[in-house]
Order: C-alpha cells, then sequence, then structure tokens
C-alpha cells in the first residue's frame, strides 16, 4: 500500500474504538445514549429554514457563488459584530465567509504555513486546531490548559525554550473540552504577547453565545489591536443550530483574511447561494431562537451536572459551551479516559468521549456533549449511578 506522508503524520484516531462499540451495540438493537459527539440536535429555527427554502425556488440562486461570500451575508458579518461586540468590521477587507469553522481554520493554516513552522496549541483542544497544522506540515507544541495553571505563564515558558520562534498560536474560548472561560483581559494579554513575540493568533469563537449564570464570552477582536495579529472565527452551527449547513465566517487581520479569501478561490466556489442567503436572515434577524437554544442548553447542563452529583461523581458546572469536562472519579482513575469511557458504553449504554482524544493532557478526563433531551440525559444518569456504585 502506498504511504502518503501527510496521512503518515496524523496520529491513530482516539475516538475510533469507542466508536466501534458503539456501534456494535446498536446493532444488537441495544439502547445508546450518545453523549459523545457535540452534534446539535434542535432544528434549525423555521424563519432560517423559510428562507431557504424561498431561495432555492429561484433559479438565479443555482449558479456558483462567490467564494468568500455574498456580499450581503458580509455585511451582515459586519453589522452582527457592531451589535453584539461594538467591533468594526470591513466586509470587504476584514470578512470572509467559510464553510463552517473548521474548514476555513484548516485552509488558513495550509496557506500561512510551511514545513517546519512551530506552532503553539492547547493541550486539551479541539482536534483540527493542532491537526490543521500538522496536515500543512508544521510542528505543534501543545501547551496546557486547565484550571490550576496560568495559560499565559505557560505560554510565556514554551516561548523561551522553543526554537526556531512559534509563528503561530490557536486559541479557543470559550474553550472545548474543558469549558474554560477568559475575559478580554486575557485577550489583552494575548494580543501583547502576540505582538511583542511577532506571533499571529488564531481564536475560534464556535461558543460566542453560549454564556451561562449571566456570564457573556467575549470576542477577541474587542482587544486593543487584535486585529494587528490575529483573525476570529464564527459558525452558525451553534448558536443558531446549522450543523450541517456548514457556515461561517473569519474576520479581523486583513492579510490573515485575504490569504484565506485567495486560497479558496483556488478551491472552491462558495457555499450554496441560498444557504448564505438564510444566514443572513439568521444573523440579522429576530435573535430569540438564540436564547431559547441557549436556554435548552442550560437546562440540560444542570440536569447532567445534578445526575452526576446523585451518581456521587462531582464535576463544576460549566459557565459556557454545549459539553461538561469532568475528571474521571478515583476509583476509576486508573483505567484513563479510552477504557473509562468503553466502560461507560458497556456498563451504562452512555456513549461520551475520551479526553485522550483532545491531548493527552485530557487522558483524566471525558467530555459530555449536551445533545440529548433532559429525559434521556437522566436515563443515562442512573445508567451511570449503577455503574459506579456497582
Amino acid at each position: 500500500m502506498k504511504k502518503f506522508a501527510r496521512m503518515e503524520r496524523l496520529p491513530p484516531y482516539v475516538f475510533a474504538t469507542v466508536n466501534e462499540l458503539k456501534m456494535q451495540m446498536r446493532r444488537r438493537n441495544e439502547d445508546v445514549i450518545d453523549l459523545g459527539m457535540g452534534n446539535p440536535d434542535l432544528p434549525t429555527p423555521p424563519h432560517i429554514v423559510e428562507k431557504l427554502v424561498e431561495a432555492a425556488q429561484k433559479a438565479v440562486n443555482h449558479r456558483y457563488s462567490a467564494s468568500k461570500g455574498i456580499k450581503g451575508l458580509r455585511n451582515a458579518i459586519s453589522g452582527w459584530y457592531k451589535r453584539r461586540f461594538d467591533v468594526d468590521i470591513d466586509p470587504e477587507t476584514e470578512a470572509v465567509v467559510t464553510m463552517g469553522a473548521k474548514e476555513g481554520l484548516a485552509h488558513l493554516a495550509l496557506v500561512m504555513l510551511s514545513p517546519g513552522d512551530v506552532v503553539f496549541a492547547t493541550d486539551p483542544s479541539y482536534p483540527i486546531h493542532p491537526y490543521s497544522c500538522i496536515i500543512a506540515g508544521a510542528d505543534v507544541r501543545r501547551i496546557p490548559i486547565s484550571h490550576d495553571r496560568d495559560f499565559i505563564e505557560d505560554l510565556l515558558a514554551a516561548t523561551r525554550q522553543t526554537w526556531p520562534q512559534p509563528k503561530l498560536l490557536i486559541i479557543s474560548f470559550p474553550h472545548n473540552p474543558t469549558t474554560a472561560t477568559v475575559d478580554i483581559d486575557f485577550f489583552q494579554r494575548i494580543v501583547d504577547f502576540a505582538k511583542e513575540h511577532d506571533i499571529m493568533v488564531i481564536h475560534d469563537f464556535a461558543y460566542a453565545d453560549f454564556g451561562f449564570d449571566g456570564y457573556q464570552p467575549p470576542s477577541f477582536l474587542q482587544a486593543k489591536g487584535a486585529k494587528d495579529v490575529g483573525v476570529e472565527f464564527f459558525s452558525l452551527t451553534k448558536s443558531y443550530s446549522m450543523a450541517g449547513w456548514r457556515v461561517g465566517f473569519c474576520c479581523g487581520n486583513p492579510e490573515m483574511v485575504h490569504a484565506l479569501t485567495r486560497i479558496k478561490s483556488y478551491l472552491d466556489y462558495g457555499i450554496f447561494q441560498p444557504i448564505q442567503i438564510a444566514a443572513t436572515v439568521a444573523l440579522n434577524g429576530p435573535q430569540e431562537c438564540v436564547r431559547e437554544i441557549m436556554d435548552v442548553h442550560q437546562d440540560r447542563r444542570d440536569a447532567l451536572i445534578e445526575g452526576l452529583s446523585r451518581a456521587g461523581w462531582d464535576v463544576p458546572s460549566p459557565k459556557s459551551t454545549m459539553f461538561v469536562w469532568a475528571k474521571i472519579p478515583e476509583e476509576f482513575a486508573h483505567l484513563k479516559s479510552v477504557e473509562f469511557s468503553k466502560l461507560l458504553l458497556r456498563e451504562a449504554g452512555v456513549a461520551v468521549s475520551p479526553g485522550l482524544g483532545f491531548g493527552h493532557f485530557g487522558d483524566n478526563h471525558v467530555r459530555f456533549a449536551l445533545v440529548e433531551n433532559r429525559h434521556r440525559i437522566n436515563q443515562a444518569m442512573r445508567g451511570i449511578k449503577k455503574v459506579l456504585s456497582g
């Protein structure tokens, strides 16, 4: 079998063994409550779907679109940033539409990085953050992230110990999988660090709307000088429950936006135009639907945290994201995350994501995704309680 260099650089897919066990159980018609993948289960709000249908019925929208996104959507992105964060975005030079954040981030890494470039990414992290850089040929250095560490101090220490100097830092707050949150002062320190060390920054802002218990996630671009050093990605996937639609955007530093726009012009003709038109309505239209989606996730979070507590598993309640990051109970810690995930699947019928899939420092945790209703979550917690007390 032929070997392909970029494929050879990718590590084994950690989630595969748990997914295979899950599929075996389902083939045996066993009930599996899947809290593994962060795949939104709520329907897209009706007014967005209606606009898609209306636009799809017009033949003019069936032709090739613009790879950087239609002007109406880029204007909507600019308006969204101004209303939400009081950040000015030039829709011509500082915004580009992407096929979800994942595609855009991967292609930006591909156009920015060369073999041998050094990239800093968090550990744990959403897998595409380090892997997009690995695919591009760069060397990734992982910076640990946890509640008992100072990320900026670890970043400075890693910079002093790294040669060649890092070219890019990829961060994401609110953070997947750890659910860590930050304030604008944190982002200001990141901007100051990036300027001092001549490093570019990519911030993945997938959970911009996921603020619970009074917390409001800030935008990286709110920090003074942020557009001098970096860009921010947002996807409509979670906030508007538009996962399968694959629409997002990248905003900020004009040179980075231009680089992404140019490489996309070689690779695609843009998203199906009716989807872009519907996304414009999502951003410009009534936002009560977003709050309703957030309320559902907060209720699910409460059900899961309360259920784990009843099972004797005390886990902090996250202030953001659609996940719960749970340290493996002490009596099961020796199993590590993959074997513990398999135990929960076999004995409780509950699928979770092993922390190792997000990085070495995640191996003592598992991640729950809030993608089932309260009834199913309560059912899952009863199953877990039997395992933990057994």
